[in-house]
């Protein structure tokens, strides 16, 4: 099993099976829509997927990894699941590919499932938890319990997979502060990484009925920056990496075409990544006197991140403070923040370290 590097680029070639093995519908989901496939496909199908995939893969230096998408993986009937594995286990074989991983259930996993998930050498599981209070995931039809959850993922740590957590942050009765405790209980299981996806009003669910009737509201894009926010802080105070926030853009996922309402936009992780960028520098010029302006010297990324989406860190600190930015911009992944004649160095992970630990310590220290 090769251990995952979250750090270096790779190429994934991506394998929709929606519905495949899925027991039922739960009330935020349309995997059609979600996926934009709507098809099952047939398994030289996947093959030329696979084949199409590969000969838009230039460099063959990156590393290539074959990724089972929808539906639930490792509920599909299990002749037809060999299949599937047996497909990626040749690429992998053959050196074209280097990784195989899929996305699952947690009730679908057990010591059968994970022996034979070993034998064809998958490498990654990850699970959509979508949330650590039963509550949310009954009233949500999720059709598994938190226990599940505990269960799967010790399992999975136990065979020496690599454990990814999904979890979705605004679901029908949940709470901000359930988000938060989602996190926390997912951080203790200690997944290797994780993807946030604030709930979107999908069409054609149960999620779109109620919101309809006037029995759901969404979390608008604020809140959910808010607690997606807190979210990643406390992965990352763990060192478990957030690869992704939101659900990709697709030809479907748009408003106008199947997202009915929710906090959707293209950019969520750079708004996300920008509002702490704002918490730490708020920390560090709350004991400063200052004049006017505030220098930032950092490279070319880092200063829209600081400056945030429309400028809206800029705004921000000007109706609050009357303090403008300036920036220069250097060669170096640090922020050096200069004040008068003052200069200092805004260490994220540090205020996220002192951040945690004085909102959230006693639940994860």
């Amino acid at each position: 099993m090769k251990k995952l590097n979250m750090h270096k680029k790779r190429y994934i070639i991506p394998v929709f099976i929606p519905f495949l093995g899925c027991p039922h519908d739960c009330a935020f989901c349309n995997q059609v829509k979600i996926t934009d496939y709507n098809e099952k496909p047939n398994f030289n199908s996947i093959k030329n997927q696979i084949d199409n995939y590969i000969k838009y893969l230039k460099d063959e230096n990156i590393e290539r990894e074959i990724a089972f998408y929808g539906g639930s993986f490792t509920g599909i009937k299990k002749d037809e699941l060999i299949e599937y594995l047996k497909i990626a286990k040749d690429y992998k074989d053959k050196k074209i590919v280097s990784a195989v991983r899929c996305s699952t259930r947690p009730d679908y996993i057990d010591d059968e499932i994970l022996l034979l998930l070993k034998k064809y050498e998958v490498d990654t599981i990850e699970l959509g938890i979508q949330s650590m209070n039963d509550e949310v995931l009954k009233y949500n039809q999720r059709g598994h319990s938190v226990e599940d959850s505990i269960r799967a993922s010790n399992l999975i740590k136990k065979y020496n997979f690599n454990l990814g957590h999904q979890l979705m942050p605004g679901l029908y009765m949940d709470t901000r502060q359930k988000d938060i405790d989602s996190a926390i209980k997912s951080v203790k299981l200690k997944p290797d990484f994780v993807r946030i996806y604030p709930t979107l009003v999908i069409k054609d669910t149960l999620l779109n009925n109620l919101y309809c009737k006037g029995l759901y509201t969404p979390l608008s894009l604020k809140e959910a920056i808010d607690i997606s926010t807190i979210m990643y802080m406390i992965y990352t105070y763990r060192k478990i990496d957030v690869i992704r926030i939101g659900l990709q853009t697709t030809e479907n996922i748009n408003y106008g075409k199947d997202v009915v309402s929710g906090p959707f936009h293209p950019a969520i992780r750079q708004m996300v990544e920008s509002n702490l960028m704002k918490y730490a520098i708020e920390e560090k010029l709350k004991f400063k006197n200052i004049s006017n302006i505030i220098t930032f010297k950092c490279n070319g990324r880092n200063i829209s991140i600081i400056n945030g989406n429309k400028k809206s860190n800029q705004k921000y600190f000007w109706n609050k403070y009357r303090i403008k930015f300036k920036f220069e911009e250097i060669n170096s992944d640090k922020i050096i923040l200069k004040i008068d004649e003052q200069i200092d160095e805004i260490k994220v992970y540090e205020f996220i370290k002192r951040y945690v630990e004085k909102n959230y310590g006693g639940d994860l220290l």
